[in-house]
């Protein structure tokens, strides 16, 4: 009797900002991770000029990898933004986001694109995160950053990876305490606990949250925030059977006992959380947005404009991206 070959998992890269590192690292990555994974096939979203194949390729590996051409407004010189083709690289995301919700592809992996050109050529956008869920009619989606710890680390005894959600994302830091509420640290909660069951297969996780101020506040001397909205919420997320405690001050919550046994911390702004993250994760971090019906992967770092173009570029964490996103592809198979 034959053994039953499962489908291949079908991932689309949107190619982002065409005068940064995005096309290079795109096609490096998608090249590598189609070598070391056999049950993938990967679609390049971009100008097929920006997105030639190597000529030596393994025509096997090859037949795995398309590019589904879409044309830029005009030519690209590498290191130089234009406002021209910013309707181009929203054009690459909303091609990944309609693949995604019609089947075509399993996962959406985004490379970097550059929010101020696009808000210069009249087009409103605050970032990836906030552009996918209005296209998924989303009111609420969570940005969390992911990278692989290895054995050794902080004293870990095996693999770990890190998790960090946040709260609100691209906010003034002047407008971020306005900006929390009860209702959406909750639904944060929520959202981190359900997609760490659904999409990353742990089934009871472990959360820890930050509190907004220093010292978590300090029993109110350094602000009320944890006393009035931060711990009722992690209370009644509790009382759903959450494993989620808290807050933590920022400056103490990532030791590394925790790290060792914590699935997901949550901060409060994206700061207070991410630059923890990257200062210990080296650019190999993977941006997931959680709260979609859809799997949405990225990168952790920008265009990179002084490097577009010379060869040089660093795809770590466009492959890691790739890794992931492929897993989760994977896991969500599995749910009923």
């Amino acid at each position: 009797m034959m053994k039953q070959v499962a489908p291949l998992v079908n991932l689309a890269i949107s190619t982002g900002e065409p005068a940064g590192i995005g096309p290079e690292v795109s096609l490096a990555a998608a090249v590598e991770f189609l070598r070391e994974q056999n049950g993938v096939a990967i679609t390049l979203l971009g100008d097929d000029q920006l997105l030639t194949l190597p000529k030596n390729i393994d025509p096997a590996l090859a037949s795995r990898l398309q590019v589904e051409s879409i044309k830029l407004k005009t030519p690209v010189v590498s290191g130089v933004l234009n406002p021209q083709n910013a309707q181009y690289v929203i054009a690459l995301l909303d091609q990944a986001i309609n693949g995604c919700q019609q089947g075509r592809f399993d996962a959406m992996v985004t490379a970097p694109l550059q929010k101020s050109i696009i808000n210069d050529a009249g087009t409103p956008f605050t970032g990836h995160t906030e552009h996918l869920a209005q296209r998924c009619n989303i009111s609420h989606v969570v940005m969390m950053l992911c990278a692989p710890l290895p054995t050794g680390f902080l004293g870990l005894e095996s693999p770990r990876d890190l998790r960090v959600a946040l709260v609100t994302t691209h906010v003034p830091l002047k407008d971020v305490p306005q900006a929390l509420s009860y209702d959406l640290i909750l639904e944060t909660i929520q959202i981190v606990n359900r997609d760490l069951q659904r999409k990353f297969g742990i089934a009871n996780p472990v959360i820890r949250m930050a509190g907004l101020n220093p010292h978590a506040g300090e029993s109110g001397y350094l602000g009320r925030e944890e006393i009035e909205i931060i711990t009722p919420a992690i209370e009644a997320a509790k009382a759903m059977g959450i494993q989620v405690s808290g807050p933590y001050p920022g400056d103490t919550m990532f030791d590394p006992e925790s790290v060792a046994t914590v699935d997901a911390f949550i901060a409060m702004y994206h700061d207070q959380g991410l630059a923890p993250f990257k200062f210990v994760t080296f650019g190999n971090g993977v941006n997931v947005t959680l709260g979609l019906q859809i799997i949405r992967t990225s990168v952790d770092h920008g265009t990179a404009l002084d490097i577009a173009g010379k060869g040089i570029a660093d795809f770590g964490s466009m492959l890691e991206a790739l890794r992931l996103a492929y897993q989760l592809a994977v896991n969500q198979r599995k749910q009923p």
